[in-house]
C-alpha cells in the first residue's frame, strides 16, 4: 500500500476576508492536486490568519477567543475542498471551545466530506499562559482507504509515549501539524519526529506555518519546514529524510509513502526496534 502525502508550509500574512483565507487555502490544494495528492497537510494554528481580518468596528485584531466563530465557515469550507477535489485533508489545526475554554484541535477531512478531531494532547507554556488553552483527553487513530494514521500536533510529537501508542493501535503514519516561533522550537518538533519514527518505524509527515501576523499576539514570528520522515534502514534515505521542503519558504512538498517497507523492517531491518522492545521491563501500550 501505497499513500501520496503533501505538506503545506502555510503563509502567514494579513488578510482582510474569509474569502481571502479560502483562497489561498484552495491555492495550496490546487498545487497539491497537480502532483496528485492523496493527503495533504495544512500546519498548526494557521487559521490565526483569520484573526487579522479584524473587528468590523474598531479595526483592531481579533483576540483568539474570537476564533470559534469562524469554527461552522472552516468546517464548511474544508468538507467542499475534500469532496471538491475526492482528497484526504489534515485541516492543521483550529481553537474550537471546549467547554468554558478554547482548545487547539486537529481536523481529518474525508473524501466524503466527513470528518474527524484529534484534540493537541500537551499544552505548551506558552500557550497556557498567554492563550488559557486547555488539554486534550482523548486520543484516537483514525482508518482510511490508504492507511491507519494518527494526528499529533506539534508538541505532542515530544512525548514518545503516545507516539508509542499510536504504533500500538496500528498506527503506519503519524501527521504532525506545527506552530514554532523561533528554531530551537522547530528543531525540538523535527529531531523529535526522527526519533519517534525510529524508535516506532513509522513514517512522520510534519510542517510548520511560514510567514507572520503582526496584528496577532504569539503569532508574529514563525519558523517552519515541511518534512516527510522515515525510518532509518536501507529501504529508506539514510538521513531519514524522504523530502523536506526549503525553510521559511511558501511552498508545499509531496512524497510518496510505501507502507511495505515499514513492515518490512519491522520484521527483518537492520535493527527492529518495534519488535526488541523490552516489554517485560516496562510497560506496553499494546495493552492499554
Amino acid at each position: 500500500m501505497k499513500m501520496r502525502v503533501s505538506a503545506v508550509q502555510y503563509h502567514l500574512h494579513t488578510i482582510s476576508s474569509f474569502d481571502e483565507f479560502a483562497a489561498q487555502c484552495e491555492h495550496y490544494i490546487k498545487t497539491a492536486m497537480e502532483f496528485e495528492a492523496e493527503f495533504i497537510l495544512f500546519p498548526e494554528f494557521f487559521t490565526t490568519q483569520l484573526l487579522s481580518i479584524g473587528d468590523e468596528e474598531t479595526g483592531e485584531a481579533l483576540k483568539i477567543t474570537d476564533l470559534p466563530l469562524f469554527t461552522d465557515r472552516y468546517e464548511r469550507l474544508f468538507s467542499e475542498f475534500a469532496v471538491q477535489y475526492n482528497v484526504h485533508i489534515i485541516a492543521g489545526t483550529h481553537v474550537t471551545k471546549a467547554g468554558d475554554g478554547i482548545q487547539n484541535t486537529a481536523y481529518l477531512f474525508y473524501p466524503d466530506g466527513s470528518y474527524q478531531m484529534q484534540p493537541k494532547l500537551h499544552i505548551t507554556p506558552a500557550e497556557v499562559e498567554g492563550w488559557n488553552m486547555q488539554q486534550g483527553e482523548s486520543f484516537r487513530i483514525f482508518e482510511t482507504a490508504k492507511g491507519t494514521i494518527a494526528i499529533l500536533t506539534c508538541y505532542d510529537i515530544e512525548f514518545p509515549e503516545i507516539v508509542r501508542m499510536a504504533k500500538a493501535r496500528g498506527a503506519d503514519v503519524i501527521f504532525c501539524p506545527s506552530c514554532t516561533d523561533d528554531r530551537h522550537g522547530f528543531h525540538r518538533v523535527r529531531y523529535t519526529s526522527h526519533a519517534r519514527a525510529v524508535e516506532n518505524q513509522v513514517y512522520v509527515v510534519g510542517t510548520g506555518t511560514v510567514g507572520s501576523l503582526p496584528t496577532v499576539d504569539l503569532m508574529r514570528a514563525n519558523v517552519g519546514q515541511a518534512s516527510v520522515i522515515s525510518p532509518n534502514d536501507i529501504p529508506f534515505p539514510p538521513a531519514g529524510i524522504v523530502a523536506e521542503g526549503i525553510m521559511n519558504d511558501d511552498m508545499i512538498i509531496t512524497a510518496d509513502l510505501d507502507l511495505s517497507l515499514l513492515y518490512e523492517v519491522r520484521k527483518k531491518g537492520s535493527v527492529t526496534t518495534w519488535r526488541d522492545r523490552r516489554t517485560d521491563l516496562y510497560p506496553d501500550w499494546e495493552t492499554e
